[in-house]
């Protein structure tokens, strides 16, 4: 199946493996795939009873730049050509916004890891678009809550991100356990 945009999201807070897995995945199912990284603007994050950590300052470190920084050095080392992927801002909790950064009817790549990936697909669902979940069943093998702790604790958090995510954050403040 080849769809002409696809769409993958999360916070990347920060950009690990599973996420590179996950936006490889839908690559390879659409012409042109949208990266849109969720809670932008902290001004427009609001509590999920989903999942209630996602909210919170602690959970959401790095800016909307940051991120996108991460994102596209990622794609970019493996092998991703640019002119296929966009990385967008995108309100996950305002769906009246979504069509201002994805196209409308662009199929959502969504992975079940949560209650909170089953919400996004019935509330993508609910406003009309067309929702792909990719490798269901599968087990989650990296999370950014994991990522943060041990980048707070100094401990072995550079094998769970992508190589140029590790330069990023090594070569900048973000490394500064301050900063998470």
């Amino acid at each position: 199946m080849s769809v002409p945009y696809g769409m993958v999201h999360g916070r990347f807070q920060p950009f690990h493996l599973g996420h590179l897995e996950y936006a490889l995945s839908a690559l390879q199912r659409c012409d042109h795939l949208i990266v849109g990284i969720t809670n932008p603007d902290p001004s427009l994050i609001v509590p999920e009873p989903s999942d209630p950590e996602r909210h919170l300052p602690s959970a959401n470190p790095f800016t909307f730049f940051e991120r996108q920084w991460m994102v596209r050095a990622a794609l970019a080392e493996a092998g991703c050509d640019a002119q296929r992927v966009s990385v967008v801002p995108f309100p996950i909790h305002h769906p009246e916004r979504w069509r201002f950064y994805c196209p409308p009817g662009a199929t959502q790549f969504v992975r079940l890891f949560s209650a909170w990936g089953r919400e996004k697909v019935e509330r993508f669902q609910a406003m009309g678009w067309p929702v792909v979940v990719l490798d269901e069943g599968v087990t989650k093998q990296v999370s950014g809550t994991e990522v943060r702790r041990r980048l707070q604790m100094g401990q072995g958090w550079e094998e769970l991100v992508p190589a140029p995510v590790a330069r990023i954050l090594k070569e900048s403040k973000f490394s500064n356990p301050r900063h998470l």
